[in-house]
């Protein structure tokens, strides 16, 4: 018996959908347009039809941001919300480059599947059969074939595969699950490599490193300044301990790799006090421990064993895996004297970067907002002992 709502979004991929969902594409459906649109449709169409393509409409207005065919494509608010950007998914389907018939579990609307089926036959493998029902045609919409199982995973018959890639569901019934569950839960997602050897598993940026077990690789990433996700990669994918990539909005991919810095923060790494330079490392880096690395591609030294923060006399090289800022003072922290010392120094807007110290950032950088006509970041932070404060901007 065909799922209700797979029905309900089989009739909105007919001729009266499609047509509907055309009439909507482009429109301004916010406010009180919404209402407008939504009465004079229903007069002509019924209105479970128009309240399902405008609840489309709107998921592949938001879409855009993730994947540049979203006006063809399809989604729940769920479905949208768990899947990986397309930028972030064909980074990984990159990893699989040389493997022929791969195997994309708890697969959803098709978000990773899309990326994966790029040249190479692909099964999908879920229990929702509407998110089944999406995935096949949203990798249809990217050209490619997705064969879908409705199945639990568990049970998946994974023969014949030469790859696994899972995104083991995060979200239950009650909510976002802890950090580090996940259902499947990540001791089977590992225990794949019993068969098949090649194995990625998307997991929380905040996963834990000693989630991976010996030989496997976790990989942190980061679109632009934003850290997205993680994935762990199985010994015949690892290229490193851990890894931090930062891709670009055209998915040009920026990989540090290494092994993670000590808990003790002896990392052999230069402390002083802060200089000419600041560079504040990337979330991708911080989260991968991998601080002490990018000291050593910059030549930068550290302003504190335990603080992410980096610094140099010389302005360093650039790189994508920091944000360089010029420090134009330096001092230890005096929030009292802050205010006036941003008047003497023309400053205006204000941006606040904290590490190593309490407070409100956001509460901080709206009382410090000035009239100055600059624009800076004021860091709170510790060198040594001593609780600082920064002022830098932009070179």
């Amino acid at each position: 018996m065909e799922h209700e709502e797979t029905a309900r979004a089989a009739r909105l991929a007919g001729p009266e959908g499609t047509a509907l969902l055309d009439r909507l594409a482009g429109t301004d459906r916010s406010g009180a347009a919404a209402l407008r649109i939504g009465t004079a449709l229903r007069r002509e169409y019924d209105a479970a039809l128009v309240a399902d393509a405008m609840a489309l409409a709107d998921l592949r207005d938001r879409a855009a941001a993730k994947f540049a065919r979203a006006g063809s494509m399809w989604f729940t608010r769920d479905g949208l919300e768990q899947a990986s950007s397309e930028v972030i998914a064909r980074h990984r389907a990159a990893r699989y480059r040389g493997r022929g018939r791969l195997t994309d579990l708890c697969c959803g609307i098709g978000g990773d599947a899309i990326a994966l089926a790029d040249g190479r036959e692909v099964t999908g493998v879920d229990l929702d059969p509407v998110h089944l029902w999406m995935a096949r045609r949203n990798v249809a919409v990217h050209g490619g074939t997705l064969h879908p199982v409705r199945c639990d995973v568990r049970d998946a018959d994974l023969s014949g595969t030469d790859g696994v890639f899972v995104d083991p569901a995060r979200r239950s019934t009650g909510g976002r699950m802890r950090t580090g569950d996940s259902e499947p839960p990540l001791d089977w997602c590992v225990g794949l490599t019993e068969r098949t050897d090649a194995v990625g598993i998307k997991a929380a940026p905040g996963v834990d490193h000693a989630a991976a077990p010996p030989g496997w690789e976790l990989e942190f990433v980061a679109l632009g300044r934003e850290l997205k996700e993680a994935a762990l990669w199985s010994p015949a994918l690892a290229g490193a301990r851990t890894r931090a990539t930062v891709l670009d909005t055209d998915g040009t991919a920026h990989a540090l790799a290494g092994e993670p810095d000590p808990d003790d923060g002896d990392t052999g790494v230069p402390v002083v006090e802060p200089g000419r330079w600041l560079l504040d490392p990337n979330p991708a880096v911080t989260r991968a421990g991998l601080v002490t690395a990018l000291a050593g591609r910059t030549g930068a030294s550290r302003i504190d064993r335990r603080i992410a923060f980096l610094t140099a006399d010389d302005e360093p090289p650039g790189t994508p895996f920091a944000r360089t800022l010029r420090v134009i003072d330096s001092r230890p922290w005096d929030q009292k004297r802050l205010p006036r010392l941003l008047r003497e120094l023309d400053v205006g807007a204000v941006d606040v970067r904290r590490r190593g110290l309490a407070g409100d950032v956001d509460a901080l950088a709206r009382r410090l907002r000035g009239r100055g006509s600059r624009r800076a970041t004021v860091v709170m932070t510790r060198v040594g002992d001593r609780p600082w404060g920064l002022v830098c901007v932009d070179p």
